[in-house]
Formats: C-alpha cells, sequence, structure tokens
C-alpha cells in the first residue's frame, strides 16, 4: 500500500506540474496526450483504491452530482468595494490624498487591470484548497469550491516551500474572449441563450448547482490580493505578494507594474487602454493601490472603501440610441444576420451606427423593434451588439376595439420576422430544424457566398484544381472575372495575367519580372492545364464540390452509388433521399432545398456547359427497389404520427402516391382518428398534393431506371471489408481506396474480426500488428492490384 501511495502522490506532483506549465505559465513542457494517460492512470488507481484519493487531486476538476443549493459562507475578511475615479483630475486627487495622508512627497504604488468578471476569495490550508467563495455582499456570500476546483488554473495545492498554515486569497473569476466566443457559438448551435458578455458567462457559469457544466466552461482566474496569512510571514508589499503567489502556483496578471506619482499611475491607464483591445481577457479600467502594506494600514478606511487604493475606469461601453432600421447581412457561408442600423452613438471609444442581433430568435427573444431604445454595447475591437431595449421609450399607438372603451396601447410596429428571400440574390431562405441560424440556399449563386463557393468546388478532394488558392480567388472574384463556378472554365491566359496585372497595380506591387521587363506566364498556364484537367471529375467529386450543405465526401459516395447519374441526384424529392442508406431527414432536406433553387439549378446547367462532364454515370442500383415501395417512402414524408406500421397501412388503402394526393376525410376511415387527422393536416399544407404527384412521376422513372436483377453486376470485392494501413509504392490511401471501392468493397478506418484483408505499406503500425493477432489476411500493393485485374 506504501508504494501505492508514493505512486498516486507523484502521479498528482506531476498533473499539478503540467497542469500550472500549460493553464498558468502557458509554456506546457509535454504535449496533452502525455497530460491525459497520466490522468487516466491516476483515475484508474484512485477507483480502484478509493483510499487514495485527496481533495487536491487533479481528477476531482470534471464536477460532480448537482447541489440543491450554495451554503453561505462569512468572510473572516470583508470583501470591500473600491471607491471609483473616471477623470484624470480624480486620480492626481486621490495621489495628493495618499501623499497628506502619508506625510511624503512621492507615493509608491502596484498597478493592474481591473478584471470584468466575479471576486472570489479562495482558503487554502496547509497548502490545500478547501473553499471558495463569492464576494456576495461583502461580509457573506456563497460557496462555490466544487465548482471552483473545476478551473484549471486554480491550483488544488500550492507548490514550493514555506506553506501557510492558512492562506486567503482574493482575486478574480473570468472567461477568456475565445472562450466566451466558443462558448456562444456552442449556444447557438444548441438554440440556446447566448451570454451577452464575458462577465455574465463567467458569473452564470460560476453559479451552476451542476459542477459538471462549471467545468466544461473554460473559466479563469487572476489572484490579486491576500486576505489572511498564517503560519508564515507574508512579503512586506503588495508587489512582493503577487510575486511570492506566483512562486506559489497562483495565476497572476502579467500586465500589472509598480509605478511612482499621479504620472506613474496615469501613464500606466494610458498605455493598459491602448493594449485593451489585443488583451484576451475583458477589463473596465485599472486598480491602484499603495504597494508598502504598512502604508495601507496607516491610510486605513473610510466607509467601506479604503483610503490607499481606487479603480480608475475606462469611458463607458454600453450606451443608449435608436433603432432606425433592421437589416440583414449574409455571410461567407449563407448564414443570415439581422443588423440592428442605429442612431449614431459613441460607446467604447468609437461612433457606433450599426449593431449585430446575431439571429432571429435573438431578436425575438429581445424583441427588438424599429424605433426601439436600445442598450448598445462594444468591447474592445468585438463587433458592437444590442444588449436589450428600453421598453419603457418604444413607440406605442393607440388601438381601439369594437367600443369606445376597449382602446388600448400596442406597439407601433410589429415584432420582426427574417426575409423569406436572400437580400443579396433573391434565393429562398431555410432554416432547418433544431438550428438557431437561418441561411441563403443560393450557394452556386449568391455573390455573398461566391468566394466560399469556389474555394470548396476548387479543392482537393472536390474538382481538385491544382494551384488556385484563396489569393487567387479573391483576385478572380474582387476584380470581377468570376461570378459563379462556371466562369472559372471560361477564363484565358489574357484573362489570367490581365488579373494578376490589375491586383498589383492595385496594391502598389511590382513584380520583379516586370521591373526586368518581361511578364511571367507559366503560373498562369499552370492554373490553366489544372481547370482544364479538372473537367471529368468522378460523380461523387463533383456533388462534393456543389458545396451542399450536410455533404461531405462520404454523402456525396453515396448519392453517387444509389442513384447514378446526376440527372437522377439533382431532381430527387426529399422522401426518396431519405431513404438511401446514411441519409437522414435533415440532410435530405437540405439537398432538396439545395436544388429546390432555380438559381442553383442554372449555375448548374451553365457548368455543365462549360464543358464539366462528371464521369462514371450508370443506372441506379438495383437495391433501390426495395427501397422505394409506397410504404417506405409514406414513412419518408415524415408526417407526424405515420409511423413504419401505420405507413404499410395507408400503402393498403393508397397503393400510389398520387392516390393519396387525391384523399379526403372520407377516404381515411380505415386509419385511426390522430393518425388520419395528421395525414389529413399535412395534406392540407401549401402544395403537399402537388408534391405527391410529383414524388408519384419520380418513383415511376426511377424504377424503369432500375436495371433488373440479372443486369446488376457485382465488382471482385463486392461484401468485402478492407483496412489501409502506412505507405503504398505507388498509389495514394485516397486512390487505394477508390480502387477498392469501385470494385463493390468497403474500407474500414480500423481492424476487427469482420475484416477480410488488411492492405499494409511502408510504417505500418498497431493496424498491421492487430490483423496479425486477429489472422487477417494481410495483403501488399501488388497483391491489391493482381486481385482487381481477376
Amino acid at each position: 500500500m506504501t508504494d501505492l501511495i508514493e505512486q498516486a502522490a507523484q502521479l498528482r506532483r506531476l498533473l499539478h506540474q503540467y497542469g500550472h506549465e500549460y493553464y498558468v505559465l502557458d509554456a506546457p513542457s509535454v504535449p496533452d496526450a502525455e497530460y491525459d494517460r497520466i490522468f487516466r492512470e491516476l483515475q484508474a488507481l484512485e477507483a480502484a483504491h478509493p483510499d487514495l484519493l485527496t481533495a487536491d487531486s487533479p481528477t476531482q476538476r470534471v464536477g460532480g452530482a448537482a447541489l440543491p443549493s450554495f451554503n453561505s459562507v462569512i468572510h473572516r475578511v470583508p470583501m470591500l468595494s473600491l471607491n471609483n475615479a473616471f477623470e484624470d483630475e480624480e486620480v492626481e486627487a486621490f495621489d495628493r490624498r495618499v501623499r497628506e495622508g502619508l506625510g511624503i512627497a512621492a507615493a509608491t504604488y502596484d498597478v493592474g487591470p481591473k478584471f470584468d468578471g466575479l471576486a472570489m476569495s479562495l482558503t487554502y490550508q496547509d497548502g490545500v484548497l478547501v473553499q471558495a467563495a463569492t464576494r456576495g455582499d461583502g461580509a457573506t456570500g456563497e460557496d462555490v469550491t466544487r465548482n471552483v476546483r473545476t478551473i484549471n488554473a486554480i491550483p488544488l495545492r500550492l507548490h514550493g516551500e514555506n506553506i501557510p498554515a492558512v492562506l486567503e486569497v482574493r482575486g478574480e473569476v473570468l472567461m477568456f474572449k475565445k472562450d466566451f466566443e466558443r462558448l456562444n457559438d456552442e449556444q447557438t448551435a444548441k438554440g440556446l441563450k447566448v451570454f451577452a458578455n464575458p462577465r455574465n458567462a463567467a458569473a452564470g457559469s460560476l453559479r451552476q448547482l451542476d459542477s459538471r457544466i462549471t467545468a466544461s466552461r473554460r473559466l479563469a482566474f487572476f489572484a490579486y490580493g491576500i486576505a489572511t496569512c498564517e503560519g508564515v510571514t507574508p512579503p512586506a508589499s503588495q508587489s512582493a505578494v503577487m510575486d511570492w503567489f506566483a512562486t506559489l502556483g497562483l495565476p497572476i496578471c502579467k500586465e500589472r507594474d509598480r509605478v511612482v506619482g499621479s504620472d506613474g499611475l496615469l501613464g500606466y491607464y494610458h498605455r493598459i487602454g491602448d493594449k485593451r483591445p489585443s488583451l484576451p481577457y475583458e477589463i473596465d479600467g485599472v486598480v491602484y493601490k499603495v504597494d508598502s502594506f504598512a502604508q495601507q494600514e496607516e491610510l486605513g478606511f473610510v466607509s467601506r472603501a479604503p483610503r490607499w487604493a481606487i479603480a480608475h475606469k475606462f469611458p463607458a461601453q454600453e450606451a443608449l440610441t435608436l433603432v432606425e432600421a433592421i437589416d440583414v447581412q449574409v455571410g461567407r457561408t449563407g448564414a443570415i444576420t439581422p443588423v440592428a442600423r442605429l442612431q449614431p452613438v459613441f460607446v467604447g471609444g468609437v461612433t457606433v451606427t450599426n449593431a449585430t442581433l446575431h439571429n432571429e430568435d435573438e431578436v425575438r427573444r429581445k424583441d427588438v423593434r424599429i424605433g426601439d431604445t436600445v442598450i448598445v454595447r462594444r468591447a474592445g475591437d468585438v463587433i458592437p451588439e444590442v444588449v436589450g431595449v428600453v421598453l419603457e421609450r418604444r413607440p406605442m399607438i393607440e388601438q381601439t376595439g369594437g367600443d369606445l372603451f376597449s382602446a388600448q396601447q400596442v406597439p407601433r410596429e410589429p415584432a420582426y420576422q427574417l426575409p423569406k428571400t436572400c437580400p443579396v440574390c433573391g434565393s429562398h431562405v431555410v432554416r432547418e430544424e433544431g438550428e438557431a441560424i437561418a441561411r441563403c440556399s443560393g450557394g452556386l449563386f449568391c455573390s455573398a457566398q461566391r468566394k466560399e463557393a469556389i474555394w470548396h468546388f476548387a479543392g482537393r478532394r472536390a474538382m481538385d484544381i491544382d494551384g488556385l488558392g484563396g489569393r487567387y480567388i479573391d483576385n478572380l472574384v474582387e476584380l470581377d472575372y468570376v461570378h459563379g463556378v462556371a466562369d472559372l472554365y471560361r477564363l484565358t491566359l489574357d484573362d489570367f495575367l490581365e488579373m494578376k496585372r490589375r491586383a498589383d497595380e492595385r496594391d502598389g506591387l511590382t513584380p520583379e519580372t516586370v521591373q526586368q521587363g518581361k511578364v511571367a506566364t507559366k503560373w498562369a498556364e499552370n492554373l490553366l492545364e489544372a481547370i482544364e484537367a479538372s473537367k471529368k471529375p468522378p460523380l461523387a467529386r463533383m456533388l462534393f464540390a456543389l458545396g451542399i450543405r450536410h455533404v461531405g465526401e462520404s454523402t456525396a459516395k453515396t448519392l453517387a452509388d444509389w442513384l447514378g447519374r446526376l440527372q437522377w441526384v439533382r431532381h430527387a424529392p426529399a422522401a426518396v433521399l431519405r431513404v438511401l442508406p446514411d441519409i437522414g431527414g435533415t440532410v435530405a432536406d437540405s439537398i432538396a432545398d439545395f436544388f429546390a433553387e432555380p438559381k442553383n439549378q442554372q449555375a448548374l446547367d451553365d457548368l455543365l456547359s462549360a464543358g464539366v462532364e462528371p464521369q462514371g454515370e450508370r443506372a441506379p442500383s438495383a437495391e433501390l427497389r426495395e427501397k422505394l415501395d409506397v410504404a417506405t417512402l409514406y414513412a419518408a414524408l415524415n408526417i407526424p404520427r405515420l409511423t413504419p406500421v401505420r405507413a404499410k397501412q395507408l400503402a393498403g388503402q393508397f397503393p400510389t402516391l398520387a392516390g393519396l394526393a387525391q384523399a379526403n376525410e372520407t377516404a381515411l376511415v380505415g386509419l385511426p382518428t390522430d393518425v388520419a387527422s395528421a395525414v389529413l393536416t399535412w395534406l392540407g399544407q401549401p402544395d403537399r398534393r402537388e408534391q405527391l404527384q410529383q414524388l408519384d412521376q419520380f418513383q415511376a422513372r426511377l424504377l424503369d431506371a432500375l436495371p433488373q436483377a440479372s443486369e446488376a453486376t457485382q465488382g471482385v470485392f463486392t461484401g468485402k471489408t478492407f483496412v489501409l494501413t502506412g505507405t503504398l509504392p505507388t498509389l495514394s490511401r485516397d486512390e487505394a481506396k477508390a480502387l477498392i471501392e469501385a470494385a463493390g468493397g468497403k474500407v474500414s478506418g480500423s481492424v476487427s474480426k469482420k475484416t477480410d484483408v488488411v492492405v499494409a505499406g511502408e510504417e505500418a503500425g498497431s493496424k498491421l500488428t492487430k490483423a496479425q493477432e486477429l489472422g487477417v489476411p494481410v495483403w501488399d500493393e501488388a497483391q491489391l492490384q493482381a486481385a482487381l485485374t481477376t
């Protein structure tokens, strides 16, 4: 047991060291994988021997079961507030009071940022964190120890020697800007409320009753003061205490300084103000403290604030203004973002005229309307946003009812609604179920998405236009040579050379070849060759290149394998797409929405007329026949309550889709009342009956195009699963995979008992070892090529 205790202690020491290097010093000495390995080893050891678990174990950072509430904590030393200064004259007056109070000619101060977070008190006993409490009202706070343990920057055990018996540290819990943005992105993706600012996010995360939520939110901490120290004599000044904290493993801010007099204070204030936008965290001012503790004690307190410290606040970052209009912006991926056009207001150091409203749900939640007085926030270089509405100032009108006594005040402007069509290209706007963001569906046509669409289209795994990188794409679009992907195939050598000349003039560049009186053309000739070489892509690559939302390489291959031809894919109704393997409702709807946009169909026709011709087209898969029966398609219509069992019952009554399109209430009497009602409600929605007619016609044409069972051919690898490992002599991993799949085989990423063959090249690793252990046949490239030709 002694060996196990020492082993656990050593693992904890290593994890404390590596965690401190990573989260506090920002200088990790080992890869993340090594930290994770040691963490798992300690976790397993503690699970096997619960007596080894200690309060300072890094395994306790993951959080536990939710608490019913937080307990109260009475602060042994009150957490007092600071007086504020807003003008330089107030700082000069503060310095004068300090000098007069101490009877000295010049005072020395410790200075640092005023963090925009949540004040926190940490208590360590014999170096181990035993309690964390919020500021509360200054006298009483809340016990948030379990949540604070999840903050990686806070040491669970202090480092070094000469550890105090009791040490109470004051500091600030905050959230870095990048972590705040990540959290809001996650909240938006889940359709949840976004946080207004990092301070709210930090406070909300810290006060979660379920500490596992806190653990997921990447909070940070900076120590800035000492409240109690027993067992050792602490340093005699604020600046020396901060240096001491660093030796104990407590995170301290690097932006602090030690200055003399009001000139030093104001100089620091302006320096940190200039750096404010580039700081990784939010601050709302700076804090000045007399450095000497003896001098602090001599100055004492006035009311509930110390005479020896003051907070110098930055100008307000929130202001009131009027919403003059609500427009929308279209992002490079088609995201539709509502934007408030504002009456100009000075906030956060600049004049703001626009502010983001994030998405339709946020506009509705905040209930922002034209004419409203709103609170606008701008922090550093962050895009201004509307924080909330001052409802008391909303413009109202009187609305009368049927008599004189029923008049009431109602808002002058209606609630906001997102436009149904893209303001840039006119394509229809779609919003997927469960998504907070609405998007323009005109991916190939919309000018706002043009660069992103072309960059994706030209990518190595798509059309593979070698050399057509972001710089060329930017210039082609910005200088008006390319309006859509088809235009790439109409470019000439003169176009590229002229584009380069215009771009150089715009950027003020004179290439060395031009200085020598020459014109370099090889780069343009190479691009033209690459564009020409991309004209005959496999169908799956071409489908992937179109940039349809949710359609990756695997889904593109499924579409190509099952439907066989581009014409079938581009006209397939969503119900048919849903019955294909591994294509769920969201992906099917996205594909159908893309091709339902006439502008995308026109862009695709332009591409084909420019000479692009998908290769490998063939008849649809014979296996589609069983997936196109009427009952399966009924179930794929996504009619509420129409389960597969009820879909079969419905198919018995209506053996054709066209028949259901003519159904009325009387014809559905054979179904349960709730199912019949759901079907009738679905049929009553716009265009539903017409969609059924179209689905019926598509089903009939597709069934006619299917090969008969006797015509269906199988590849030499049909039904076999392969795994590729190592570097093959002549084939890339993608090329080998394509050959196997073309022969009917499947390529998996891991070796199991179900693997039929492992194809191994040089430097094959654990997959080869596992294949040998399981007795799976191992081929080299030559054996693979030979099997393909048999």
